[in-house]
């Protein structure tokens, strides 16, 4: 799912900042503090909010509501 939301972002010509919980302590922390103890990946913040995980990102999109996120 996060090569699937890294390539949706790619295609709608999107940058990011990927943060990898599993190799950096700090960005594990961080992770648990936005995303309220998820636990599963990824987990998707645009301009600070948390939209969720790919398949919200995929709804947020086919729906076009997306673009609320990103202006």
């Amino acid at each position: 799912y996060c090569d699937r939301a890294k390539n949706l972002l790619t295609q709608l010509g999107l940058t990011f900042t990927e943060k990898r919980i599993d190799q950096n302590p700090e960005a594990h922390e961080e992770f648990q503090r936005v995303t309220n103890q998820a636990r599963t990946v990824p987990q998707i913040l645009i301009n600070g909010k948390l939209i969720g995980g790919f398949d919200n990102l995929s709804e947020y999109h086919a729906s076009g509501e997306l673009d609320q996120f990103i202006k």
